[in-house]
């Protein structure tokens, strides 16, 4: 099993790129779990045919010792699918119910049940406490990627994230694996992601254009790959699984 976490500034892409890269992994032939950590739960909407899940949190607060059968599902396109979710608005620490939740996903043996060949966890914006900062620790995630577009507050993000990861990386967590230019056609765009990389010390994982087609497909609660095989942009989201999984003995 690899497990891979995908940090970014919210808003720019990571759940869309989570989404199509899963599915590409899942097209290859791997078993592959999504997990949300996002407290609005929508990280796995593009697998489920837009149909929310239920979160680990929510359905902890209606049951005292739910089953694994309530806590992860099967998506439509065959992507195993996982919401962390959050406190209740106003209530509660976020980060704390990332804990919580995965805590919950170890009692009921999710890893060694499913068997997946590959976790993606998709990771709300920067790493601003300890429970957003869980998917890098120990056991749970063996790679990190970072989304950025060219926009500055993205390249901000991206930077303090970097930093995150590199004061992790001393104590043995998880590999850095690189940034994810997810382009927004910003002028100059990857002229400045290349600047952020020399300054950072870092490598470009993937590039990943802006395409019409990502919009029309989850317009119709799809990822583009699933929806548009023979695309372009369905073959970037596929490089970037290959990538992904370069030199994993899975």
């Amino acid at each position: 099993m690899y497990r891979l976490a995908i940090y970014g500034k919210g808003g720019i892409g990571k759940s869309t790129t989570s989404c199509n890269t899963a599915y590409a992994l899942h097209k290859m032939g791997y078993t592959v779990l999504q997990i949300g950590c996002d407290p609005k739960s929508d990280s796995t909407l593009l697998h489920m045919g837009g149909k929310m899940p239920k979160s680990v949190l929510d359905i902890m607060r209606e049951t005292d010792e739910p089953s694994l059968d309530d806590l992860v599902k099967l998506g439509e396109d065959g992507v195993w699918c996982c919401e962390a979710g959050g406190p209740l608005p106003g209530v509660g620490c976020a980060g704390r119910g990332i804990i919580t939740a995965f805590e919950e996903l170890d009692r009921v043996h999710a890893f060694d049940e499913i068997k997946p060949d590959i976790v993606i966890y998709d990771v709300l914006g920067d790493v601003v406490c300890g429970g957003f900062a869980m998917p890098l620790r120990g056991k749970y995630s063996d790679g990190v990627m970072v989304v950025t577009s060219g926009e500055m507050m993205s390249l901000y993000a991206a930077s303090n994230i970097i930093h995150a990861i590199n004061s992790f990386q001393t104590r043995g967590y998880a590999q850095f694996r690189g940034l994810i230019a997810n382009l927004r056609n910003v002028e100059g765009e990857l002229d400045k992601i290349h600047a952020l990389c020399e300054e950072e010390s870092v490598d470009i994982a993937a590039v990943i254009p802006r395409s019409p087609l990502i919009q029309e497909a989850e317009a119709l609660k799809k990822t583009a790959v699933e929806l548009f095989p023979e695309s372009d942009i369905a073959g970037y989201y596929e490089e970037l699984a290959k990538e992904i999984m370069k030199e994993q003995k899975v």
